[in-house]
């Protein structure tokens, strides 16, 4: 096995850890414990289920630290396609990884009111459900501004692809478009929150992109071209 195919299955490795672990911060938890619009609710059962609230936060911390594992593993494979290019793509997800930290401050503060622990005795509980509740809404609401890097660090990542010669360019295409479905579902989240359920909707089979660039990864890794030190193109 050569440098590169270790190096093309490292950061499939990575991948797929932060794929497994995203789904169950961003839908099955949400969808289990938020009631949105009633902080009391909500507040009960975050209390009720405290065990997966706090599986919630250590999965969140451990899907950015594996979204940022990703990233480096792709530098070290790409960085000799377009260095310039490959710094870009680590920069822009380093730049969303303070965003993503927060939100579990912000996860750990809310399990604090919900407990009503002596410090916040001065609240009442329907206040603590409701400073809970807001605190679980800014976590949302980041996740808006956070897909917007997801999908800019798709971007160089689609040219380094493209260009790299040893990974399928089909796959740089649809990362493009993947990175495409995330940067419009940012701005709609933003400024038309009205219509973000059909962009999400009409973008979701784009997301797939990452997937099969995981799964290539994986599965096949990097086909260098025998006898020479650089691949040619596939796909």
């Amino acid at each position: 096995m050569t440098k590169l195919h270790k190096d093309a299955r490292t950061a499939g490795f990575f991948y797929l850890l932060m794929a497994l672990t995203g789904p169950f911060v961003l839908i099955y938890v949400p969808e289990k414990l938020f009631v949105t619009g009633d902080a009391t609710r909500t507040a009960a059962n975050i209390l009720a289920n405290q065990s997966l609230f706090r599986a919630y936060i250590v999965v969140g911390l451990l899907s950015e630290l594996f979204f940022i594992s990703t990233v480096l593993a792709l530098y070290r494979l790409l960085k000799e396609v377009n260095n310039p290019v490959a710094k870009l793509m680590v920069i822009l997800v380093l730049i969303q990884a303070p965003l993503a930290f927060l939100g579990v401050a912000n996860q750990i503060a809310t399990l604090s009111f919900v407990r009503g622990t002596d410090l916040l005795g001065v609240f009442d509980k329907a206040q603590r459900d409701v400073l809970a509740t807001l605190l679980i809404s800014i976590d949302r609401e980041g996740v808006l501004v956070a897909e917007m890097f997801w999908g800019l660090w798709l971007l160089p990542l689609t040219l380094l692809v493209y260009r790299s010669g040893f990974l399928p360019r089909v796959l740089g295409g649809w990362l493009f478009l993947n990175g495409i479905a995330y940067v419009a579902t940012s701005f709609t989240g933003m400024l038309l929150p009205e219509h973000l359920q059909i962009v999400r909707t009409i973008t979701f089979p784009l997301l797939f992109g990452e997937l099969a660039f995981l799964l290539w990864l994986l599965i096949v890794g990097a086909r260098q071209k025998p006898g020479v030190g650089s691949a040619s193109p596939v796909g």
